[in-house]
């Protein structure tokens, strides 16, 4: 952990405060996972930026791929003493922080299918059900299954977020899906679990309403302490930021500085950008795309369904895929960020952990674009210092706008 939490800026200045649970002393320190950054949001103008979930921060990603795991390894293990079969189950992400964590989740919990909302409508193809997550910067979810039966089993639903802030989201998940499809078994994972006391009574009572069990795993617990008028005083900060051009004269420098980007994008073309490389390579700034030898039958993630049958596949093929990467990228390549896009998280986190596992790079690194808003501060107290802006990369339902990749 850095010697200035990545939390500072933004507690100093508006009194925000993490505090954890006193339970397992064995379980990270929620200031260990998480550091704060703010954003242009109406409803909630802080962000808890997760050092492990390999969106905003760059991170190994065998930490990323580990922590999703883990906690599907403690979803199997509390289906086994429940006496229930994980094969049963059905695991399902939330579009688009949780896609990535929820596909580990379902690779940790073994046997089971996995799907993630989205957020992309698909022409022809009918939604097995939808929901509200009220506090993000794009509130709308699909479920879009290719099996229209995925969802529509009686076996345990485990669902995958990032945070558990209010459980409003899950809240709203449930009570769709259990209008059209009722379970007797919910357990809802996500790395934090920072509701208030009101909140987790409003969840309890809930279950009671329906008549179903839900349980809670998550990799640390505690509060978020906001102060009264935080939110009109983040609104005010981050309009002063943006004012002053700062963020973005300081994403651009840094989306012009050396390294290695190598990253997934839809249908898994891969650019790779080295700078300092030998003469026979591209210089700084070059893009070489390559087309990775992608197995047909295999999607590049859980939009539409993810099978076991899928991962089987994907972990026969990540040796030769991984090598295919590091063959473009040479024999020094320096440091590699592997950059996934939006949704499309697992793919791009798989590459990334084979390439780490070969070493076929000195330092490999995870991260992911994302469509929020986040305000930069180049503070290392500060959990998002520099951000890159460009347009989306293809044409959207709800329209175009700027896409970000940050640190």
């Amino acid at each position: 952990m850095d010697a200035v939490w990545s939390g500072t800026w933004v507690a100093d200045r508006l009194g925000v405060r993490l505090e954890g649970a006193s339970g397992d002393p064995g379980a990270p320190r929620l200031d260990e996972l998480l550091g704060l950054a703010l954003r242009r949001n109406p409803k909630r103008a802080h962000l808890l930026v997760s050092n492990v979930l390999g969106k905003h921060v760059p991170q190994s990603p065998q930490a990323v791929y580990t922590a999703g795991h883990g906690l599907g390894e403690r979803v199997r293990a509390l289906l086994d003493a429940s006496g229930e079969d994980p094969a049963t189950a059905v695991v399902l992400g939330y579009a688009e922080t949780a896609t990535g964590l929820g596909h580990c989740v379902a690779d940790g919990l073994g046997a089971a299918p996995y799907l993630h909302s989205t957020r992309r409508p698909v022409p022809g193809l009918a939604a097995a059900g939808g929901f509200e997550e009220s506090h993000s910067h794009a509130t709308s979810h699909l479920l879009l299954p290719e099996d229209p039966q995925l969802l529509s089993g009686s076996g345990p639903l485990v669902l995958v977020d990032d945070e558990f802030s209010t459980g409003n989201t899950v809240l709203n998940t449930i009570r769709d899906l259990h209008s059209r499809n009722p379970r007797t078994h919910y357990v809802v994972v996500a790395l934090v679990d920072v509701r208030s006391p009101a909140d987790r009574e409003r969840l309890a009572a809930f279950a009671a309403e329906i008549g179903a069990r839900v349980d809670l795993l998550a990799l640390a617990s505690g509060t978020v302490h906001l102060p009264e008028g935080v939110l009109a005083r983040g609104q005010a900060l981050v309009a002063e930021y943006e004012q002053r051009g700062a963020a973005a004269a300081r994403g651009a420098a840094a989306g012009a500085a050396g390294g290695v980007a190598a990253g997934a994008a839809a249908g898994l073309a891969c650019e790779a950008g080295a700078a300092g490389a030998a003469a026979s390579r591209p210089g700084p700034g070059a893009a070489v795309r390559i087309r990775l030898d992608w197995p047909a039958a295999l999607p590049d993630g859980g939009r539409h369904g993810f099978t076991p049958a899928h991962r089987a596949l994907l972990e026969a093929s990540l040796p030769r895929l991984a090598g295919q990467l590091a063959d473009a990228l040479g024999p020094e390549p320096g440091r590699v960020l592997v950059l996934g896009s939006e949704e499309l998280m697992y793919a791009p986190l798989r590459l990334a952990r084979a390439l780490e596992e070969s070493g076929a790079a000195p330092e490999v690194r995870f991260s992911t674009t994302t469509r929020s808003p986040v305000l930069a501060v180049d503070d290392p107290g500060y959990a998002i210092r520099t951000r890159l802006v460009f347009p989306a990369h293809d044409t959207p339902a709800d329209g175009p706008g700027d896409r970000y990749a940050y640190n």
